[in-house]
């Protein structure tokens, strides 16, 4: 299966971004789509998860408030509302599909290939 990311920019700090995550295959089933970043010399960090069944929700700590994960079925697409971009947002934003719940990386099977959101204040 494979994932596209897209809607990723450049923005000014306190702008809103919503990013997308459509899957290829409408047949292919897995539990969980999670949104990863990584920038530059770091580690890729988890962003955000929804399951395809219950849409329920997990979020980094330090981003539930700004920003929201959510999903279409019928559009076989996953977004990322992200409001209040702060320049430490700057990173490539990955999705990714896992058949577990985990906020791990390593948990994720199916990768899109990332949209860059570039912050500047």
């Amino acid at each position: 299966v494979q994932l596209q990311a897209s809607g990723g920019g450049s923005v000014q700090a306190g702008d809103s971004l919503r990013l997308s995550c459509t899957k290829s295959d409408r047949t292919f089933k897995v539990y969980a789509v999670g949104w990863f970043r990584q920038a530059p010399g770091k580690e890729r960090e988890f962003v955000a998860l929804i399951t395809t069944t219950n849409t329920r929700t997990i979020y980094a700590d330090s981003l539930k408030d700004r920003f929201e994960i959510s999903r279409d079925s019928a559009e076989n697409t996953v977004y990322l509302q992200m409001n209040n971009l702060k320049p430490e947002d700057t990173a490539v934003y990955h999705c990714a599909a896992s058949y577990m719940l985990s906020r791990n990386k390593d948990q994720y099977h199916y990768w899109g290939q990332g949209t860059q959101v570039t912050v500047s204040s």
